[in-house]
């Protein structure tokens, strides 16, 4: 490694995983990707590994190392929306800020992303993990379900807020015409669930009754950052069909049992 590429902060990740893509998109939006280095963890022996636990005991990604020439000032910052908060006030002065200055606004982007790390990513799961009980995994489709219909009223909140405030709707972003925090915490695991829950669960249509989230998840799409952090992270999920994850976590034979809902 040369010594300019060391000296950089280093975001342990891998392109399908919706907590990194957040970050990545944050660094995309922000014009910051060459000052950063994007390394899989399999570079420090996996996330099981010795060398990984010991910068992050969870053992879960991504992680953020931010490197010091004083060994006592160098960080290792686990959880996405710690490196998140942490890349946009070390780097304020660096492209859009990313941040409402509006209080209200700042703080319905606080709620939907809270919505999301608290309700909706600790049980994502659901949809591809396994073994799983039958029961377990329907129990959590249908709390992932509920959820969506709550980013929907944020949705809603957010754009009351906007007409009281300019007069009209506003734009389609969590917090109006351009992108927040929010939304990078947010569109990775739309990503996720737009693209698993019609091919596997049988959904017709993952923004049934929940018009402003497809209109805010089509903006998402358009824009040239998150284009590329759609295609990242279907490109992964393809990856994950075309090796058999799916049937190998028991999905596929879950849905076959109709005795529980599967389908919203």
């Amino acid at each position: 490694m040369s010594s300019s590429a060391s000296s950089k902060p280093t975001l342990y990740d891998v392109p399908v995983s919706n907590n990194g893509a957040r970050v990545r998109l944050l660094l995309y939006w922000k014009g910051l990707e060459s000052s950063f280095r994007v390394e899989n963890p399999s570079a420090l022996g996996g996330l099981k590994s010795e060398a990984y636990l010991a910068l992050n005991p969870q053992g879960k990604m991504p992680l953020l190392v931010v490197p010091s020439d004083d060994a006592d000032d160098s960080l290792a910052i686990p959880e996405s929306e710690v490196i998140a908060q942490y890349v946009l006030h070390a780097y304020a002065d660096v492209g859009p800020a990313l941040i409402p200055e509006d209080p209200k606004q700042r703080a319905l982007a606080a709620l939907v992303t809270r919505v999301h790390d608290v309700y909706i990513a600790p049980i994502q799961g659901c949809m591809y993990r396994g073994p799983m009980p039958t029961s377990k995994r329907a129990e959590d489709l249908a709390a992932v379900a509920k959820q969506m219909d709550v980013v929907e009223r944020v949705f809603a909140d957010a754009a009351r807020f906007q007409s009281s405030k300019n007069g009209n709707e506003g734009g389609p972003f969590v917090c109006g015409e351009s992108p927040c925090f929010a939304d990078a915490a947010l569109f990775p695991t739309y990503v996720f669930l737009e693209r698993i829950l019609p091919r596997y669960f049988g959904w017709d249509d993952v923004f049934a009754n929940r018009p402003r989230t497809k209109t805010w998840f089509r903006a998402m799409a358009r824009d040239e950052c998150g284009a590329r952090v759609l295609g990242e992270i279907r490109a992964g999920l393809d990856e994950w069909h075309d090796a058999g994850r799916w049937e190998k976590t028991g999905v596929l034979e879950a849905v076959k049992d109709d005795t529980y809902t599967w389908k919203y």
